[in-house]
């Protein structure tokens, strides 16, 4: 298998297992605490970047050599467009065509994680040698 293959497969495994974390806790947040969508969104988004940006650094990107500093900054505000994406994208969808808040915020999910998420981190959170920018 080709490796850019490979590591986009990676990286797509690693956004769902921090998708899922993200996922689940936006649930509980929303269903048991009773908090809005957008604000259990941004909670659930900054506890499931925890868990992504440590499977990409380790296992996906394998970029222990640069500075997990030089890569966290980048990280962060990655994030924080993806959480801005999805904590207002997922209520808008939902009004606009009525669709239960569950499942537009997998069809938001989908589009940031594809078009947002993997873009920027590989060829600028995780990018080799991107410390010596």
């Amino acid at each position: 298998m080709a490796q850019g293959v490979k590591q986009f497969l990676k990286a797509q495994l690693s956004a769902f297992v921090g998708g899922m974390v993200d996922y689940a806790i936006m649930i509980c947040g929303v269903e048991l605490f009773e908090l809005p969508i957008s604000t259990s969104i941004v909670i659930s988004g900054a506890i499931g970047a925890v868990v992504n940006f440590s499977i990409n650094r380790y296992w996906t990107f394998k970029d222990e050599q640069t500075k997990v500093g030089d890569q966290l900054w980048k990280f962060i505000i990655v994030v924080i467009g993806s959480i801005l994406l999805k904590s207002q994208g997922t209520p808008l969808l939902t009004d606009i065509t009525g669709i239960d808040y569950r499942i537009t915020r997998l069809m938001v999910e989908l589009v940031v994680s594809l078009g947002f998420n993997f873009t920027l981190q590989k060829f600028w959170v995780f990018r080799k040698g991107a410390s010596k920018e």
